[in-house]
């Protein structure tokens, strides 16, 4: 992790018709980590997420983005610096993933413009990096949810942003699915230095992938620490509602909870 902070969140907060969804909190978010944001439902995730990726602007107080005021990006700028993959997937009907995989490169060349050899370079790395270059020719509409997931992170790649906003990547997915992309996206970060945040709503999956973890509930912000200090069956209790044992991984020696 880097010292200077990838976002730096100051008072920030948002209200929908007068009711807050996201009560004003202060943070500074480390880049070059895997970050995930865990509540219930209507907890502000995607609200704070959708503030970070610059979909809607915060009621109150101010994001600055890699040391300079969130706004001030001009969105192309923005594109190249920043990459979203919100909870619905755009409409691909007709594409190729090699094709949806391109259309990562847009920010660097508009609509316009000639992709090039090192546009086409860029593409097939982000393709092996994902291990979707064996299916590269096929409609994105016949693949498997994972596939699919898959899919969309290679565009992502290929679009070059040092950091990754991911809104409930894995929740359509089986649970053999949603630890291969995890084990993905994990490695976006660890072997190509990209800053991850992540919408998580599994525990233990967060506490696997992620370097810090960030709980929301009813707007709050209510943590922000690290999976080792979060783990314990008292902090647990206190952040969820819910009596949670621990237990240690047979293999890793990981830390797991259970609903007791």
């Amino acid at each position: 992790m880097t010292s200077s902070p990838l976002f730096s969140l100051e008072h920030v907060g948002c209200a929908y018709d007068g009711q807050p969804v996201l009560h004003p909190l202060t943070l500074d978010l480390p880049a070059g980590c895997v970050i995930g944001l865990l509540g219930h439902n209507g907890s502000g995730k995607s609200t704070l997420m959708k503030i970070l990726a610059r979909q809607i602007s915060p009621g109150t107080g101010h994001a600055q983005f890699e040391g300079r005021p969130l706004g001030d990006y001009a969105p192309r700028e923005l594109a190249r610096r920043l990459s979203y993959l919100p909870q619905q997937n755009a409409d691909t009907d007709g594409l190729t993933v090699r094709e949806l995989v391109a259309l990562g490169r847009y920010p660097w060349h508009g609509p316009f413009g000639r992709t090039s050899q090192a546009d086409e370079a860029i593409c097939e790395k982000a393709l092996v990096a994902t291990d979707t270059a064996r299916f590269a020719d096929r409609f994105v509409d016949s693949l498997s949810g994972g596939e699919r997931q898959r899919a969309f992170l290679a565009m992502l790649v290929a679009q070059d942003a040092r950091c990754l906003l991911l809104d409930e990547p894995i929740s359509a997915l089986d649970i053999s699915q949603q630890y291969e992309l995890m084990d993905l996206v994990s490695g976006l970060s660890r072997n190509h230095g990209r800053s991850v945040i992540v919408i998580l709503h599994d525990l233990n999956i967060a506490a696997r992938y992620c370097d810090r973890i960030i709980v929301l509930s009813s707007g709050n912000l209510t943590a922000f620490e690290t999976p080792v200090d979060l783990m314990q069956p008292d902090r647990l209790q206190a952040l969820f509602g819910v009596p949670l044992g621990i237990f240690p991984h047979p293999d890793t020696g990981q830390a797991i909870s259970y609903v007791r």
